[in-house]
C-alpha cells in the first residue's frame, strides 16, 4: 500500500503550523502525482488483462480435470466389467476345456489393455488436478495482486483529488468568522467579484459545452444582483443527455464541497436545493417546466 507520507514535503516543526504551499508548488506536486499515477493505471490495467487471461486458462484446466475424471470413471468402471467376466469365464465349467482356455486367454489380454489404459488415465488425472490448483493459486495470487495495485490508484486518485482542492483559491471578502462581506457587481458581465471566480474555477475544472448564464434583470433572486450563474447542462429546455446529467451531478457536488472556500450560498440542480448553511439535498416545488425545475441546468448563487 501507498502511504500518504510518502507525499508529505519537508518536515513537521513540533507546535508549527505547516506553511501553506504555494500555488507553483501545488502545481509541481500534482504534476508528479499524475506521472505516477499513470504508471500504476498502466500497470493494473496490465495486470487485470493478465488476470482475465490466467481465468480462461484455469477455467480450461478445470475442464480437462472433468474430462480426465470422467476418463478415469469409465476407465475403471471397464476394468471391474473385466474382472468380473473373467471371474464368470473360469467359473463356467459347462463350456469345453479348449474353449475356456481361449476365452480366459483373450479376456486376460483384454484385461491387461485395460489396465494399462487405466493407468494412462489416472497419470493423466493426477496430471490435470495438479495443473487445475496450480493455476487456482497463481489466479488468487494474481486477483490479490490486481485487488491491491486498485487500492494503491485510488489512494492516489484521492490524493490527487486533494491537490486540486488545495489549488482552489479562497474567495475574496470571507471574514475571520466565515461569514461574507457583500459585494457590488461590475465589469461588463455585470458579476461579483466571487461569481467571477467561481465561473472562473468551473470552467477550469468542467468541460462546459454550453452557454453560462449570469445576469439578467429579474425582481428577486441573486441574478440580478450577479451573484447567480446558471451552468447549462443541454439546450431548447431539453433534458440533459445521459453524459451531461452525470457532469451536473459532478459539477453539483463539487461546488458544494468547495463552496466554503468560494462563498456558495447555495445549490440548485434537478428541482433540488442544497443550503451550504442547512447542509442537505431537499426537494423543490414543482415550477412547471424543466428549466424552471433546475433540470437543465446547474444554479449557483454567491454571498
Amino acid at each position: 500500500m501507498l502511504s500518504a507520507a510518502v507525499f508529505v514535503f519537508g518536515a513537521a516543526v513540533p507546535g508549527a503550523a505547516d506553511p501553506r504551499p504555494t500555488e507553483k508548488q501545488l502545481k509541481k506536486e500534482l504534476s508528479d502525482l499524475r506521472k505516477k499515477v499513470d504508471r500504476l493505471i498502466g500497470d493494473y490495467n496490465a495486470k487485470r488483462v493478465a488476470l482475465a487471461k490466467a481465468r480462461v486458462e484455469e477455467k480450461a484446466a478445470r475442464g480437462r480435470l472433468a474430462k480426465a475424471e470422467a476418463d478415469y470413471s469409465a476407465a475403471r468402471d471397464a476394468v471391474r466389467q473385466m474382472a468380473g467376466l473373467r471371474y464368470q469365464a473360469e467359473s463356467a465349467m459347462v463350456l469345453p476345456d479348449m474353449n475356456t482356455a481361449a476365452l480366459n486367454y483373450q479376456l486376460k489380454e483384454e484385461q491387461a489393455a485395460r489396465l494399462t489404459r487405466f493407468d494412462q488415465v489416472r497419470a493423466e488425472r493426477q496430471r490435470a488436478a495438479e495443473a487445475a490448483e496450480t493455476l487456482t493459486e497463481q489466479l488468487k495470487s494474481q486477483a490479490a495482486e490486481v485487488a491491491g495495485q486498485r487500492e494503491d490508484a485510488e489512494d492516489l486518485i484521492d490524493e490527487i483529488k486533494d491537490k486540486l482542492d488545495a489549488l482552489i483559491p479562497v474567495a475574496p471578502g470571507k471574514r475571520s468568522g466565515g461569514s461574507w462581506a457583500p459585494e457590488l457587481p461590475g465589469g461588463s458581465d455585470n458579476i461579483t467579484p466571487r461569481m467571477r471566480l467561481m465561473r472562473a474555477e468551473v470552467g477550469k475544472y468542467f468541460d462546459l459545452r454550453f452557454p453560462v448564464g449570469c445576469y439578467r434583470a429579474e425582481d428577486s433572486g441573486e441574478h440580478p444582483l450577479g451573484r447567480a450563474c446558471d451552468f447549462m447542462m443541454s439546450s431548447g429546455g431539453a433534458m440533459p443527455s445521459p453524459e451531461m446529467k452525470a457532469l451536473g451531478d459532478s459539477l453539483a457536488a463539487w461546488a458544494i464541497k468547495n463552496g466554503p472556500k468560494l462563498g456558495v450560498m447555495y445549490v440548485i440542480w434537478q428541482q433540488r436545493i442544497y443550503n451550504l448553511g442547512h447542509p442537505g439535498w431537499r426537494t423543490m416545488s414543482d415550477r412547471g417546466g424543466i428549466t424552471a425545475n433546475h433540470y437543465d441546468h446547474v444554479h449557483i448563487s454567491m454571498y
